[in-house]
């Protein structure tokens, strides 16, 4: 039996927890989770890679049981929360590894990979999009702050946000409206898929309200080996197919 441990870790001021299993010598996976959830959304997919991989699965800052910081002590954008996560892996001397990416956690990830895509030995993809096909209407309201920040459009989009599952409202309101950075730097990542072609699985809900399964077929044009697969679930997919994930990366990454 491969249990789960519970760690946290000091990066920058900021304690990061995280869930880790495996053995330090065997191939290192990282989980990067999307909202509003943490590193809990791996439970089920953890045990079921835990034989074969070193996998570690950080909250990140804001998120779970990881550090909230005040609003003005450390602004919630991605590029500083991937510049948490990137020091994180140092800490835990994560030199090289594969990374699967969900939701927030793609840009995050994708941000890693361009900046030091030596470390990037292969990405899995769960609804972790990099390409405008991919984004539905559903984003129609977070466009709509993007080109007007104003306090009327910020509020419209507390509805996204269920008071019962996240106390950390305003916090993520600032990453709705900071989300547009990653739209911008979607060039930059398709430059990074094509320059370096990184081995690549898409496992995509393909009922995904936000991220359509177009996102999840985009990337065969920037790496035309990247395997693709559909399921037929929602945005969380591991909730229901976790089983069938996880034996798509141990194929994948086998």
């Amino acid at each position: 039996m491969h249990g789960i441990r519970y760690r946290k870790v000091p990066v920058n001021g900021i304690n990061v927890f995280y869930r880790g299993a495996g053995t330090a010598n065997s191939m290192k996976l990282l989980l990067l989770h999307g909202f509003p959830s943490a590193g809990h959304m791996f439970r089920d997919l953890i045990p079921q890679l835990a034989d074969r991989f070193h996998i570690v699965a950080p909250d990140l800052p804001g998120f779970g049981q990881s550090d909230m910081p005040s609003r003005n002590d450390f602004k919630y954008t991605f590029a500083n929360i991937s510049h948490v996560i990137d020091d994180f892996t140092d800490s835990i001397r994560f030199d090289r590894y594969a990374v699967y990416v969900f939701d927030y956690g793609a840009p995050v990830g994708f941000r890693l990979a361009v900046k030091n895509p030596e470390k990037i030995n292969a990405i899995i993809s769960q609804n972790g999009n990099a390409y405008v096909e991919g984004l539905s209407d559903g984003w129609n309201p977070i466009r709509a702050y993007w080109k007007d920040n104003s306090q009327v459009n910020r509020e419209a989009l507390r509805g996204f946000l269920a008071p019962e599952t996240t106390v950390w409202q305003y916090t993520q309101l600032d990453l709705f409206g900071d989300y547009q950075s990653n739209v911008a730097l979607y060039p930059k990542f398709q430059e990074y898929f094509r320059a370096h072609r990184p081995r690549l699985l898409a496992a995509w809900g393909k009922n995904d309200p936000f991220f359509l399964p177009s996102g999840a077929e985009a990337f065969k044009g920037d790496i035309p080996e990247a395997t693709v697969r559909f399921f037929d679930t929602g945005h969380f997919a591991l909730e229901t197919h976790a089983t069938e994930i996880a034996v798509e990366i141990r194929k994948f990454l086998t």
